[in-house]
C-alpha cells in the first residue's frame, strides 16, 4: 500500500471517529450519521464485537441512582445496631462506613453509610422504619440514563477506532506512518480507559443504592407520651427528678473543681497570706496601744 495513501486513510479515520465521539455528546442527528459512517468503515469483526447495529434500537434499561437519608432513635442501642447490621447482610448489602460516639453523657450516637442492592432498596427502608423510631427521612432518584448510554456509545466508538488503527498498523510500511498510527492508538487507549472507568462508576451507583443513617440513643422516644399517674407516682417522680438535678449540680461542681484546681490553690495561698498580714497588723496595733496608753 502506498505510504501517502495509508497516511491519508489514518488521518481520515481519526477525524471521522473523533467527530463521531463529539457528536454523541452533542446532537442526536449528527451522532447517528457519524456512527453510521464509523460502522460502514469498520471491519466485520469490529461490528460483531461491539454488539452489531441492532444495539441502538434495543430497549434500553433506565439507569437510576437511589439515595436516602434517615434520622433514627432508639432506647435499645446495642440491639438496634445489631439488627441493622443483620438486616443489611440479609439483603445482600454492606456497611461502607460506620462510626459510634458518646454525644452526651452515657447516650451514644452512630452514623452509618449503607449500600444495598437497588432491588432491595425499598425493603431496607421499610424494615429499618420498623426497627427504629424514624424522626426524619428523605429519598431521591437521579436518572443518569442519558449520560450512561452516551458514555457507552462513545466507548464503543473508541473501541472500533482502536481495532481499525491496529489493523492499519499491520499494513504500515514506513516509519512515519507507524509513528502516527501508534500515537493515535495510545490516545485511543487512554480514552477507552477513561470511559470504562466512568461506566464502572455509574454501574456501582446504579446497582447499589446508598442510605445514610444516623442513630441516636435516648431515654425516651420523641413524641412518646406517658400515661398520667397518681399523686404518689408523681411525688416519687418529683423526688427522683430532684435527686437527679442535685446529682447533676454536684457533678458540675466536681468537674469545675477538677478543671480549676490550680486556681483554687492559688486563691487559698493568697487568702492565707492576707489573713496572716491582717493578724500581724492587729497584734502590732494592740502592742502599740499597750505600750502607749492614751493620756487622760
Amino acid at each position: 500500500m502506498n505510504g501517502r495513501k495509508l497516511f491519508a486513510m489514518v488521518l481520515a479515520l481519526v477525524l471521522l471517529l473523533a467527530l463521531a465521539g463529539c457528536g454523541a455528546a452533542g446532537g442526536t442527528s449528527e451522532s447517528a450519521a457519524a456512527n453510521d459512517a464509523v460502522m460502514d468503515a469498520a471491519p466485520e469483526e469490529a461490528l460483531s464485537s461491539s454488539g452489531g447495529t441492532d444495539a441502538g434500537t434495543a430497549l434500553r434499561e433506565q439507569k437510576l441512582i437511589l439515595t436516602a437519608r434517615m434520622e433514627l432513635e432508639t432506647t435499645a442501642f446495642d440491639e438496634t445496631a445489631q439488627r441493622l447490621a443483620s438486616l443489611t447482610e440479609e439483603l445482600g448489602g454492606y456497611f461502607e462506613s460506620s462510626s459510634v460516639d458518646n454525644r452526651s453523657g452515657d447516650y451514644r450516637w452512630a452514623e452509618y453509610t449503607v449500600r444495598v442492592p437497588a432491588e432491595q432498596y425499598q425493603t431496607f427502608l421499610d424494615q429499618t422504619g420498623e426497627l427504629c423510631s424514624v424522626l426524619w427521612s428523605n429519598s431521591a432518584k437521579e436518572d443518569v440514563s442519558e449520560a450512561y448510554y452516551d458514555t457507552e456509545g462513545r466507548l464503543r466508538t473508541q473501541q472500533i477506532k482502536l481495532e481499525r488503527l491496529q489493523s492499519l498498523l499491520q499494513q504500515a510500511e514506513n516509519m512515519e506512518d507507524i509513528i502516527t498510527i501508534e500515537s493515535a492508538i495510545s490516545e485511543t487507549e487512554q480514552q477507552i480507559d477513561d470511559l470504562s472507568g466512568t461506566l464502572q462508576h455509574y454501574d456501582a451507583l446504579v446497582d447499589y443504592a446508598t442510605v445514610y443513617l444516623t442513630l441516636s440513643e435516648v431515654y425516651q422516644l420523641s413524641g412518646e407520651k406517658q400515661a398520667p399517674g397518681g399523686f404518689g407516682q408523681r411525688l416519687g417522680a418529683a423526688f427522683s427528678g430532684g435527686l437527679r438535678s442535685f446529682g447533676d449540680v454536684l457533678e458540675g461542681l466536681a468537674l469545675a473543681v477538677a478543671y480549676g484546681w490550680i486556681w483554687l490553690v492559688l486563691l487559698a495561698v493568697i487568702a492565707a497570706v492576707a489573713v496572716r498580714q491582717v493578724r500581724r497588723r492587729a497584734r502590732r496595733d494592740a502592742q502599740d496601744r499597750h505600750d502607749n496608753p492614751p493620756k487622760v
